[in-house]
């Protein structure tokens, strides 16, 4: 069963934004802390955004001052908007869930959604 859903990728050209939205039909993301991932096939996974249920917000620098992630609580929905997109961020972007904050030890992203492709164009 899918947990997670993503929506908002596409076609985009270089320079240029998107804003990719995550949501769930079978709990309220508001009490968890939603992360978002890119992948590219053979490279490694990578966090670009993480929102808490405290309300931490951890970005790492490949994507700092370009992303922003935020809580749509009336959507049910954690967005995160992306601006000047450059082609290396091409990937399939994913959301995932956690009961813990952004840079616990603990973390085991247990629940995800099928992806979303952002294809950036130079």
């Amino acid at each position: 069963q899918v947990q997670l859903v993503e929506s908002g990728g596409g076609l985009v050209q270089a320079g240029g934004s998107l804003r990719l939205s995550c949501t769930s039909s079978g709990f309220t993301l508001d009490y968890y802390t939603i992360a978002w991932f890119r992948q590219v096939p053979g490279q490694e996974r990578e966090r670009v955004s993480c929102i808490s249920g405290s309300g931490d917000i951890v970005y790492p620098d490949s994507v700092k001052d370009r992303f922003t992630t935020f809580r749509d609580s009336a959507k049910n929905s954690v967005d995160l908007q992306m601006n000047s997109l450059k082609p290396e961020n091409n990937a399939v972007y994913y959301c995932a869930e956690d009961s813990v904050d952004c840079n616990s030890k603990y973390t085991r992203w247990e629940r995800w959604g099928q992806g979303t492709s952002v294809t950036v164009s130079s």
